[in-house]
């Protein structure tokens, strides 16, 4: 391994330092015009849409509460492989499906 990094560094230093006279950069004729952007462009500013959000108004009658499953309440959780098809080929995902339960 060092000595791949020796020969790398050797051969960096040795290309800066053999490196011959750059060509110098030519100038444009004096009838030839050059396309450039207005000078008076100025990029638009994204404009941020909001997304309004409204409560749901049809609950699961069984799984109340939805927000609070009240004190001693346990989380079961049924975790299962799914195949799934795309494009590469077919894959196996992990799924799980939980929900509240009285303690």
């Amino acid at each position: 391994m060092k000595r791949i990094l020796v020969a790398g560094l050797l051969a960096g230093c040795a290309g800066v330092f053999l490196q011959t006279e750059s060509a110098p950069a030519q100038t444009a004729a004096p009838g030839v015009r050059v396309a450039q952007a207005a000078p008076d462009y100025v990029p638009r500013r994204r404009i941020i849409r909001r997304v309004p959000v409204y409560p749901r108004e049809h609950y699961d009658p069984d799984v109340w509460p939805r927000y609070n499953p009240g004190p001693n309440a346990v989380r079961e959780c049924n975790a299962y492989y799914v195949q799934e098809a795309r494009p590469s080929g077919t894959v196996i995902t992990p799924r799980m499906n939980c929900y509240w339960r009285p303690g």
